[in-house]
């Protein structure tokens, strides 16, 4: 991992710290002269691809409120650059904060325009650490991140001033809802210690009274809260002046409290103030800072490398599930394929044992087998007389007058039987095999004289044999010949005591 580099940029000198495990480690401190910008350049030598960190907390800042029509994109880019060059001659170390939009006739953003009256003083710095191969994050100031405390210390809307105690004086910062207002920095390097909170208080209301001025506090609005984060052995004396009123509401918090609301991993009494604003710009950089793009290629670089292995990584691990998972899939196919041999195996055991228990044949394993097959097929084609029995015997119980004599069922082509061929020409040459149904009887409970009532009878029978659509009549010999064109012919004996008339009904249907 880059190692992260943090330098401390203010009037008096420069720190440049080690940040490392959620503490700042002192690296080394520099003149605003020539001799520390050399010193400098030394220290950088053998820190190639480190990630630095700039922040300034400077006297010397500008913030001016401004508007802008509603924009988007590139249009709205080239409009904040032009605003800032019409604000700021040296438009390197220039920002443009959003504070949100405003409704009306037209919907305008209002934006604080942020720079330091004094770029030349950054340069020669910058420039040396692009020219030492170290990745510029971005120059912040302690303003900007100022934000970012309040909401760590409890102060998530309204209006609020965060003071602390920097190395480089006191700091104060205006926040309204979230968003940096206004910020200066005044100097305590004269001020005995035991005149530190009468101060603290002649300046908030110094600052209350100007930003009143320009209207950018409402002169009748609520108490606004002003957080003190000091060293702890200055925080009882500071109570003791710091008395709320109707202005404003005091409260006073120790350095060391509000480094671990930040979440520091030391947490000193004497923690200067500066050490909260730096430990805030390395774990939760804002997206606003000073730094032109020009000078934060590397960075970006480093950035979209970062992106491609994160990526890469993600894709490497996908595919390691996916080949777990084929792998778990694979090793189930090769369990489910050695049961399958097994089984195999067992089952072709157990056939030769078998086969070797069969009497010694003249034909060969194959010809069995097709045999079996054949008879098989035969054997399903072939028809058995028991459900034409049944559909008879069903037909006799409506017709008790019927006493059969005999029941001749067969299977065979119409054509093999001359008499069918010649009575149904049709049904002859439409079905192959049919399966045949011959009745013969004798009709009882009817005069044997009255031999149109035993016609009807048997012609009500053969009627009643072919209610299944299935079943057709094929022939039908009837007692008597009744047709116009022949003469009553048959026996209807002497007398009531001879035997009952004969017919027979023969009835097909094709063999399924």
């Amino acid at each position: 991992m880059s190692a992260k580099l943090v330098l401390y940029f203010t009037a008096a000198g420069h720190t440049l710290y080690r940040y490392a495990g959620g503490t700042l480690e002192l690296e080394a401190t520099f003149g605003t002269d020539i001799q520390g910008l050399e010193a400098f350049r030394a220290e950088l030598q053998g820190r190639k691809g480190a990630l630095v960190y700039v922040i300034a907390d400077l006297a010397g800042e500008d913030f001016h409120e401004d508007q802008i029509p509603y924009l988007r994109g590139n249009d709205r880019q080239s409009v904040v650059q032009r605003r800032l060059a019409q604000r700021y001659r040296d438009t390197r170390l220039a920002a443009a904060l959003s504070l949100g939009f405003m409704t009306g006739e037209r919907r305008t953003e209002r934006l604080l325009l942020a720079s330091f009256t004094n770029t030349e003083q950054f340069s020669a710095w910058i420039e040396a650490l692009v020219a030492s191969g170290a990745r510029l994050s971005g120059v912040y100031s302690v303003p900007l991140l100022a934000p970012a405390l309040a909401t760590r210390l409890g102060v998530r809307s309204g209006r609020a001033l965060i003071v602390t105690v920097n190395s480089a004086g006191l700091r104060q910062c205006f926040v309204e809802d979230g968003r940096l207002r206004f910020a200066r920095l005044e100097r305590i390097s004269e001020v005995e210690p035991e005149a530190l909170a009468a101060f603290v208080r002649a300046e908030t209301l110094r600052l209350v009274q100007y930003l009143s001025t320009l209207r950018t506090l409402p002169r009748d609005g609520p108490p606004i809260q002003v957080i003190v984060v000091a060293p702890a052995a200055q925080r009882a004396s500071l109570e003791q002046v710091l008395v709320s009123d109707s202005r404003l509401t005091f409260q006073t918090i120790a350095a060391s409290e509000a480094a671990r609301k930040v979440g520091m991993k030391r947490q000193a009494a004497d923690l200067p103030g500066e050490q909260l604003f730096l430990h805030l710009a390395v774990k939760h950089p804002p997206k606003n800072q000073f730094a032109r793009v020009e000078d934060r290629r590397s960075f970006f670089l480093w950035q979209l490398q970062r992106a491609i292995l994160g990526a890469g990584a993600v894709g490497f691990l996908a595919c390691i599930v996916v080949a777990a998972v084929q792998g778990f899939d694979l090793f189930s196919l090769k369990e489910q394929v050695s049961v399958q041999q097994r089984e195999s195996a067992e089952a072709t055991g157990q056939y030769q044992r078998i086969t070797a228990s069969f009497p010694v044949t003249q034909t060969t394993t194959d010809n069995l087998k097709a045999t079996v097959v054949e008879f098989t097929r035969i054997a399903t084609q072939s028809a058995s007389p028991e459900p034409a029995l049944v559909y008879l015997s069903q037909v006799l119980e409506k017709y008790p007058q019927m006493d059969v004599e005999a029941v001749v069922w067969r299977v065979s082509k119409p054509s093999a039987d001359s008499g069918i061929s010649k009575a149904t020409p049709d049904l002859a040459a439409a079905a192959e095999v049919l399966q045949i149904l011959e009745v013969t009887g004798r009709v009882n409970a009817t005069r044997r004289s009255d031999y149109r009532a035993i016609t009807g009878q048997v012609q009500r029978f053969a009627e009643a044999l072919r209610a299944d659509p299935a079943w057709r009549i094929l022939r039908t010999q009837l007692p008597f010949d009744v047709t116009s064109e022949g003469t009553l012919s048959g026996d209807i004996g002497a007398g009531e005591g001879t035997e009952a008339p004969r017919f027979s009904v023969t009835v097909g249907r094709p063999l399924k």
